[in-house]
């Protein structure tokens, strides 16, 4: 167990499943005081039942409103955030002959808009925190798929793009407030979405495996926390080919049927 010195006031969304819960399950049993955040209620007041440093707060993130809303709670709970790590999002895969519009958009809502949302409400408290004389730091979790484009993820792929290059930017205006900003790019990761995948997953690691490469890599201030490695190390390699190597490579995994997506 942590010492009181050592518990951090944390918000972390996408908590009821996969890595999310992982993550909460580890920081819950370090003693940190833990804000969780999840569209279910239930599975909420399931992974806090027995832990009195847990705050539920059920979210749907794609709704800024209710997003504000949670930020004011947590203002009233915590009155600063020490750590923030934005992990709501989801995946859907398109089909390029039928361009689908909607399902775009569904992937962006929580991917990218829903962390954008979390930025927004998270941003006062993170500075509050600040000012008292700690050293925030705001976390979100991409993809792999954020370093290659790859067939059938136009949406996802370019969502978790848009999110990494969103706050690669946002670290370098908030350097000099002494907020610091980490991003996650999983590969494979056993969880609830990946079991819907028609695809080979290689090198899949479990929720567990990855809740621990992430906390280490926070408790480092890793500007990129990417595993297994020996996966992301090909993925990043293969995403700064020539353009038209990448375009070769991408044909060839279509022409396979099976594509090498990530997800969180």
């Amino acid at each position: 167990m942590s010492t009181a010195s050592d518990r951090q006031r944390i918000w972390l969304t996408g908590a009821s499943s996969g890595i999310g819960r992982a993550l909460a399950e580890r920081l819950l049993e370090a003693g940190h005081r833990v804000a969780l955040s999840a569209r279910s209620e239930s599975a909420l007041a399931e992974l806090c039942d027995g832990h009195d440093n847990a705050l539920p707060l059920p979210l749907d993130v794609t709704d800024r409103q209710a997003v504000r809303l949670v930020g004011e709670r947590l203002d009233a709970a915590f009155g600063g955030l020490d750590l923030v790590i934005l992990n709501a999002g989801t995946c859907e895969y398109l089909d390029a002959r039928d361009f689908d519009v909607e399902l775009i958009e569904r992937v962006f809502a929580p991917n990218f808009f829903g962390a954008i949302y979390g930025v927004e409400a998270a941003l006062p408290l993170l500075r509050r925190a600040r000012a008292e004389g700690g050293r925030p730091l705001l976390a979100a979790t991409s993809s792999a798929a954020a370093y290659l484009p790859l067939p059938r993820a136009e949406a996802y792929g370019a969502s978790k793009a848009a999110l990494s290059h969103f706050l690669e930017s946002l670290r370098l205006d908030l350097a000099t407030e002494g907020i610091d900003v980490s991003l996650i790019h999983p590969g494979f990761v056993k969880t609830p979405l990946t079991e819907r995948n028609d695809f080979a997953m290689p090198l899949r690691v479990s929720a567990d495996a990855a809740a621990t490469t992430i906390l280490s890599g926070l408790a480092s201030r890793r500007l990129d926390i990417h595993f297994p490695r020996r996966f992301t190390l090909l993925v990043k390699l293969a995403g700064i080919l020539p353009a038209q190597l990448r375009h070769r490579l991408g044909l060839r995994l279509s022409r396979q049927g099976t594509t090498p997506e990530t997800r969180s």
